[in-house]
C-alpha cells in the first residue's frame, strides 16, 4: 500500500514571522484524515524570520525531534538546556512529564528553515531528556541513521519503536532500500525530485508504504528525505 501526501496539500500557517506547512492535524489546522502516521504526529517544515520565534511554552508526553536545514535555532528549556542548532545537528527533546521551551532564530539578516517533528512515546509519564548531536555526515549520499530506539550507528535515543534517517542521493544515482513488510515506512522530502517505487516526489511530499519489503529510489538531479521506519 502506497499512499501520496502531495506537498500543496499540507495545512499552511503563517504569521508575520512565519511560515508552516503542516503535513499532519496541528494548531488551527485540523483534517481528520491527516492526523498522524502511526506512532508520528507531527511533521510541520517552518521557516522562521530574522529575530522571529516561538516564545516559552510546555509539552508533555511526546517526542519532539528538530532537523535544522538552514539558519541556526536558539533553544532554551526547563531543563536548563541552552544550545544552538545548525544545519547538520539533530535535536531530540522527550517532553515526558513536562518541560517548557523556547526556539528563537537568532540572526538579524538569515531565514531559519526547520523540520519539527513529534512521535508519541512508548509510553506516557517518562522523565524529560534532551539529546543534541552534529551528523555532518548525513549530507553526503547514503542513508544515514539519525535517531533510534537502540542509538544504532550513534544515532540519538527515541522512547518509541521507531527509527529516522536521512537518506542523500547524488544525481541520478538509484539506491534500494531494505525495509520489513511488518513495518511501516513514511518518507518527508526535503529536496527533489525523485521517484520512489514508481511514484514521483518533489520537496515538500509525503509518502506512506505499508506491506513493502523494499524502497527502489531514483533521483533525477540530487535529493534528499527522511524515511522514518515505524511499528
Amino acid at each position: 500500500m502506497m499512499v501520496l501526501r502531495p506537498a500543496a496539500a499540507r495545512g499552511q500557517f503563517s504569521l508575520d514571522w512565519l511560515t508552516s506547512y503542516h503535513s499532519f492535524s496541528f494548531g488551527e489546522y485540523y483534517d481528520p484524515a491527516h492526523m498522524g502516521f502511526r506512532a508520528l504526529r507531527v511533521i510541520n517544515d517552518d521557516r522562521i524570520a530574522p529575530g522571529g520565534g516561538f516564545p516559552l511554552h510546555g509539552h508533555r508526553d511526546m517526542e519532539i525531534i528538530t532537523v535544522v536545514l538552514q539558519g541556526a535555532v536558539a533553544h532554551r528549556d526547563s531543563m536548563g538546556n541552552e544550545a544552538l542548532i545548525r544545519p547538520g545537528e539533530v535535536q531530540r527533546m522527550s517532553a515526558g512529564t513536562g518541560v517548557r521551551h523556547s526556539e528563537f532564530n537568532p540572526s538579524a539578516t538569515d531565514t531559519l528553515h526547520l523540520l519539527q517533528i513529534w512521535l508519541h512515546p512508548e509510553r506516557q509519564g517518562l522523565p524529560p531528556s534532551y539529546e543534541q548531536k552534529n551528523f555532518a555526515h548525513s549530507a553526503t549520499p547514503g542513508v544515514h541513521v539519525l535517531v533510534s530506539p537502540d542509538r544504532a550507528d550513534g544515532s540519538l535515543g527515541i522512547n518509541q519503536d521507531a527509527r529516522l534517517s536521512r537518506v542523500v542521493l547524488a544525481a541520478g544515482e538509484a539506491r534500494p532500500v531494505s525495509v520489513s513488510p511488518a513495518r511501516h515506512v513514511w518518507l518527508q522530502v526535503i529536496a527533489g525530485p525523485l521517484t520512489v517505487n514508481g511514484q514521483r516526489l518533489d520537496a515538500g511530499d509525503g509518502l506512506a508504504l505499508s506491506q513493502t519489503s523494499a524502497l527502489h529510489l531514483q533521483a533525477d538531479g540530487s535529493a534528499d528525505l527522511l524515511l522514518f521506519d515505524l511499528a
